[in-house]
């Protein structure tokens, strides 16, 4: 990792952590904008195996509490429809959300009669590649699926966990291979610089990806570890060397060949298809269901991450959320320009219509300083993200998420010590 991409990380570690500074109230909902059709996110925190490298909410698959937990996301759902909300896509992440897919089809119907829905994006595991979860999934209007895959070494598997839970690499690249047909996106999540992991194991991957399995897209994430699941990984996968991470990120475009694209800093799409980072294209979005997050006009909102305490809420008319915090006008135009340029442009002439004249010189210091490192080249009055400007993008999305992996932490601890009642978790002092 070179000096620059240190010292980019470490100033988006200082700035994610004053970002991330919520306030423990249930937030007001801002009222929806008339005529704008929103993007719903949707958490299904349910796993059947807890990977050791995972910080996103999730809990042990039970199928007595799942039922109840789409019971309640249904009728959080439906308070957004009450309050005059429309969704134009639709992304279900976990967790695993496929852990009960009647219940998921369920869900996705009420959605597609409440709203004008016209994309629902889906994640799952390899071992749920089977007919019936895939034609639930059709039948219900899925058109991507992203399927977390992690690597095809069986050593780096079972190290995971994910051997015995999901099976080996050769059954995961035939199920993926099998299922590009069945539905218009078919994305691959891998990560890149995991514990043990060598060039000559990630190399395998993207051979794979490229020559056996045909994947139609391909999103590849650098490790990105919390205290809690560093030392986890530690035990049970070995150190992880952040020097490799450069290296192993330059690897990819070579090895998926000329027919991939680049259409985020970290996903590869061969033709068009949705990008796997909902938050490239749709900078307000609503969470739903316990430990999403939603951005709506400029306030970053947190959902509780105790089911019980989510349940009674959507019993009691709320939403899950618990936690909001409001960006001022400087953060939102950084946030913004974060996001456009990690789905590669940003064209200036919409970051006038949505922040007001006088916008761009508020990033004048962010925006001087990429062009001088040679992250950006501007054509036509749009922003495009170099080769270069990539992987400093990489570093800048992985500080930005491990700060939301901080606070994840921060409300899970509190979760932990008893049921929420307005405290207030602080991510002061969490760092990585």
């Amino acid at each position: 990792m070179t000096v620059i991409a240190r010292l980019l990380g470490a100033g988006m570690r200082r700035a994610s952590r004053g970002a991330l500074q919520f306030d423990a109230s249930p937030a007001s909902l801002p009222a929806p904008v008339p005529g704008h059709r929103y993007l719903l996110y949707l958490h299904v925190p349910f796993c059947e195996s807890l990977c050791p490298f995972c910080s996103f909410h999730r809990v042990q698959f039970r199928p007595r509490q799942a039922q109840p937990y789409f019971e309640a996301l249904r009728a959080e759902i439906a308070h957004y429809a009450d309050r005059g909300f429309d969704f134009g896509e639709v992304y279900v992440g976990g967790g695993t959300p496929t852990v009960m897919p009647d219940e998921l089809a369920r869900t996705l119907g009420l959605i597609r009669a409440r709203f004008s829905v016209t994309d629902i994006s889906v994640e799952t595991n390899p071992n749920h590649l089977t007919p019936p979860v895939l034609q639930a999934l059709q039948a219900a209007g899925v058109n991507r699926l992203s399927v977390g895959v992690q690597s095809f070494d069986d050593v780096l598997l079972k190290r995971m966990g994910r051997y015995q839970a999901y099976g080996s690499g050769l059954e995961t690249a035939d199920r993926l291979a099998r299922v590009q047909a069945a539905f218009p996106t078919v994305n691959a999540d891998l990560i890149f610089n995991l514990p043990g992991q060598s060039a000559d194991s990630f190399a395998r991957d993207l051979e794979i990806l490229r020559q056996e399995v045909g994947v139609t897209q391909a999103s590849f994430y650098p490790l990105m570890a919390t205290p809690s699941t560093r030392a986890r990984m530690r035990a049970e996968m070995g150190e992880s060397a952040a020097d490799n991470e450069q290296a192993f990120y330059q690897m990819i475009e070579p090895g998926l060949g000329r027919a991939y694209r680049a259409s985020s800093a970290w996903c590869f799409s061969r033709g068009a298809g949705r990008v796997d980072e909902y938050v490239v294209d749709n900078e307000d979005y609503v969470g739903a269901g316990s430990g999403a997050f939603g951005y709506l006009q400029g306030q970053l909102q947190a959902s509780t991450f105790s089911l019980r305490d989510y349940q009674a809420r959507v019993a009691a008319g709320h939403t899950g959320v618990t936690h909001s915090r409001d960006f001022s006008r400087r953060e939102q135009l950084r946030y913004h320009l974060l996001m456009r340029l990690f789905g590669l442009r940003l064209d200036k002439r919409l970051t006038t219509e949505r922040f007001g004249a006088g916008a761009l010189r508020s990033l004048l210091p962010e925006l001087a300083a990429l062009k001088l490192l040679g992250a950006i080249r501007e054509e036509d009055s749009v922003l495009h993200l170099t080769p270069r400007g990539r992987y400093y993008w990489v570093v800048l999305m992985r500080e930005f998420f491990s700060g939301v992996n901080r606070f994840r932490e921060v409300m899970r601890e509190d979760w932990r010590s008893g049921p929420s009642r307005g405290r207030l978790p602080t991510t002061q002092g969490s760092t990585r």
